[in-house]
């Protein structure tokens, strides 16, 4: 029992390593829109690198962190009312853009049931994991304005295809052509 008590107090964090830990969660708490938590209980590490993996290609910081830390954190920002399910071991993630950090865990959970969301904070209220479900579900920004684009793109194409049978239709030919051919001529 005592070979535990000094592994224990290797493995604690000293309170300028604390305070570093705070700081930079801090930063990324600032940045953010949406906080997710999620339990992580018996997941292999490889699931985990990949879970890491697919955070970072989505613009998502995902750490574990303890729970007092992330209190500590959270402490007078938006995502203040997310403390109270700060229990238990869990894995956070946070992103700037609304839906990424829920869309992440969410599909990550899919395929692994040992990760199991427990809730999130979007603009100030916290969510429950059904919430976050749904939140998951809603198209990211960049999925939007792809959808907005071709929107644009397919009433402009219309357009000219529209015109373009307007000119069929009553005999007009290339001008461009008509006009080279014209001037040849002279």
């Amino acid at each position: 029992m005592n070979a535990f008590w000094i592994m224990e107090e290797d493995l604690s964090l000293n309170l300028q390593e604390k305070q570093t830990v705070v700081a930079e969660v801090s930063a990324q708490v600032a940045q953010s829109q949406t906080i997710v938590l999620a339990e992580y209980r018996g997941i292999k590490v490889a699931d985990i690198t990949k879970l890491r993996a697919t955070a970072r290609e989505s613009g998502v910081y995902l750490h574990v962190l303890k729970n007092t830390l992330a209190r500590r954190a959270v402490q007078g920002t938006s995502f203040e009312a997310l403390a109270d399910s700060m229990v238990g071991p869990l894995v956070y993630s946070m992103s700037a853009d609304a839906v990424a950090a829920a869309k992440v865990m969410c599909e990550f959970a899919k395929t692994n049931p040992l990760l199991v969301v427990k809730a999130g904070s979007m603009a100030g209220s916290v969510m429950s994991a059904d919430q976050v479900a749904v939140l998951a579900a809603t198209p990211s920004r960049d999925e939007l304005i792809a959808r907005l684009m071709a929107t644009m793109n397919a009433t402009t194409a219309k357009f000219v295809r529209t015109l373009a049978a307007i000119r069929d239709a009553n005999g007009v030919v290339d001008a461009p052509a008509e006009v080279a051919a014209e001037a040849a001529a002279v």
